[in-house]
């Protein structure tokens, strides 16, 4: 089936997005958090991020834009997390979100949002693919909706685990996970309605490049020292390695 009407591709994108928010129903079933959890867990988001970066978004856009142009952009968003990192207002955000009110919780409530912003990031391009090839080809449409969902899940838990610890609220880690899985259907929107005739691939290589820069930043500024800091070391490599595993085979076998 070629050319569908634009109601489907909306529907798959959404589709996809949602399923981040499915990361997040982990603390829906688990009443018990230790600090071990919170290790592997952490571990897990950390290796789903870095993996994503170098073995899926770089080599897309070196093979499209080139080596120097994606290291450029790679470092640009490496950059830009930085400052961002150093600009947000941190102390208004804990005083909205209700943090709970010790130094670890306050930086779990930053990494969370940090990772927040790198999955929209990541989520907006990526509903903007769903979208552009459901509307050109169902069939490839459809594939490329359960490839996005299947590895939305763990990116789900990424952004609900820091935000749970640091607010001890449920409907808190649920709530980011919607606002950074709602970027996809966003870029699905934008795509087909405004940015159709100027999208191509060396846009969507410059905006991977870029992404990749910004969640390397917040895997090795946020979320690896805090897996490790708490004296579960093995804990967190397995985590890292499980979520390395799992992306591994999402983009293998979907």
């Amino acid at each position: 089936m070629e050319n569908p009407n634009i109601i489907l591709p909306l529907i798959l994108s959404l589709i996809a997005g949602s399923s981040t928010v499915v990361g997040s129903l982990i603390f829906f079933f688990i009443k018990d958090f230790k600090h071990s959890i919170l290790s592997f867990l952490m571990g897990l988001s950390g290796g789903v991020m870095i993996y994503l970066s170098f073995m899926e978004f770089l080599p897309y856009s070196v093979e499209t834009v080139g080596f120097v142009t994606t290291n450029i952009l790679f470092f640009f968003g490496f950059l830009v997390m930085g400052l961002l990192d150093f600009l947000i207002p941190h102390d208004y955000i804990q005083e909205k979100i209700k943090v709970v009110s010790d130094d670890s919780s306050k930086s779990l409530l930053k990494t969370g949002i940090f990772i927040m912003i790198g999955l929209m990031l990541h989520n907006f391009p990526e509903g903007i693919a769903v979208a552009m090839s459901s509307y050109s080809n169902l069939k490839l449409g459809l594939f490329l909706t359960l490839a996005v969902a299947m590895h939305n899940i763990p990116e789900g838990i990424a952004v609900a685990v820091p935000i749970y610890y640091a607010t001890k609220n449920k409907w808190q880690a649920f709530k980011f996970s919607f606002l950074s899985g709602i970027a996809e259907p966003i870029g699905a929107i934008l795509a087909l309605t405004l940015l159709g005739p100027f999208l191509n691939d060396t846009i969507l290589s410059y905006i991977f490049a870029i992404v990749a820069g910004v969640m390397v930043f917040i895997s090795f500024d946020e979320l690896l020292p805090c897996c490790f800091k708490n004296g579960f070391g093995h804990v967190a490599i397995s985590g890292i390695a499980i979520g390395m595993a799992l992306m591994a085979i999402t983009i293998c076998f979907f």
